[in-house]
């Protein structure tokens, strides 16, 4: 291809506005401080939301079991440290949050209560979104947390929106979008790092890479598995994080939020973690042998290794015990009072179907 006519072999084009462009990742500010100095307060509130997430998450697939609950169904079993410790550095009076349908986790780590959400999962009159979200749709304005999405992928450019509204509305918010390493390959995902990086705009994309889109590792389905670099080309620096670890999460999110609060832009995280459930419900997981799910059981536990640590500071057995006791209680309660709350009445069916006010 012929070049233009002021140029020459020995002066190659380069961008106008930066030449020497280089992409300086957030990972040596990481890589300084790579666990949250947390203290024991901090920690033993790390170890129960976690704990409440798994219980939950373990009542569900068993009222999923017992046909209380229909559709689709996906658990977060195994996830938990990416939502306590993204969530817990959050402004909960000024910040978004944004998902995909693996979403019960994300809602326990706003600390909405248990109930409502078992209520919704049920398909209740009482659920957090009166019974007709389910397991994939769950919503909470109140508390800036708008799903819950089942397009792969679609959370994604909401949450671009989101961030929009947050720069224009100069309320000092940020946008927190979650996605998997399957919507990791979705075009809009793309179109919105473009728009986010030309806007300048306060998100935190997150790739919770439990390493199976659906039923397919990322090494099969994924020609860059290393996702934290996928924003390079549009200039947003990235950040890979165990998201198997909770301390290294938070200490992560600190570096990460900083950035975006500063003004400098969005960051794009990848949280390496694992789930040790089916994509849904409904997936035998055959995809993967037992072993491979019982070491990483066995090994890089999220609540384990919170657990160990705390022992190591002087907790005993018998007082985490009694932690997962209170837990195990408060998850039985709202699974019975899912059971005995009424479903929605039929005339629910016209509600919420259009916009009534702009």
């Amino acid at each position: 291809m012929a070049k233009p006519s002021n140029s020459s072999d020995t002066d190659p084009i380069a961008p106008s506005d930066d030449p020497d462009f280089i992409l300086h990742s957030l990972q040596d500010a990481f890589e300084k401080a790579k666990r949250f100095e947390a203290s024991e307060e901090q920690m033993l509130q790390f170890y129960e939301q976690m704990l409440l997430i798994r219980r939950f998450e373990e009542k569900a697939g068993q009222l999923y079991g017992l046909g209380l609950i229909g559709g689709f169904c996906h658990l977060y079993i195994g996830q938990e440290a990416v939502a306590i410790g993204l969530q817990s550095a959050l402004d909960n009076d000024k910040d978004s949050v944004i998902t995909g349908y693996r979403d019960h986790g994300h809602m326990l780590a706003y600390g909405i209560d248990p109930k409502v959400i078992m209520a919704e999962l049920t398909g209740r009159e009482v659920g957090i979104s009166k019974g007709k979200g389910g397991s994939m749709h769950m919503f909470s304005t109140e508390h800036k947390f708008y799903g819950g999405h089942g397009i792969v992928g679609a959370q994604v450019a909401l949450g671009g929106g989101l961030a929009l509204a947050h720069q224009y509305n100069e309320d000092g918010g940020l946008c927190l979008a979650y996605f998997g390493d399957g919507a990791a390959n979705q075009g809009q995902v793309y179109e919105t790092f473009n728009m986010a990086a030309l806007w300048n705009l306060p998100i935190v994309f997150v790739v919770e890479d439990n390493q199976y889109a659906m039923g397919t590792s990322t090494a099969r389905s994924s020609a860059e598995t290393r996702f934290y670099r996928r924003g390079t080309s549009f200039r947003i620096p990235g950040m890979e994080v165990n998201g198997m670890d909770v301390l290294e999460v938070r200490a992560a999110a600190e570096v990460a939020f900083k950035h975006v609060r500063e003004g400098k832009g969005p960051v794009l995280m990848e949280l390496n973690t694992y789930r040790y459930r089916g994509h849904s419900m409904s997936d035998p997981a055959k995809y993967r042998t037992r072993d491979e799910v019982q070491e990483q059981r066995d090994h890089h536990d999220p609540i384990e290794g919170l657990k160990k640590t705390l022992i190591e500071g002087g907790k005993t057995e018998e007082e985490l015990k009694a932690i997962d006791k209170a837990i195990r209680a408060r998850v039985a309660e709202a699974a019975d009072f899912a059971e005995n709350s009424p479903e929605p009445e039929p005339s629910e069916l016209y509600t919420d179907v259009l916009v009534g006010e702009y």
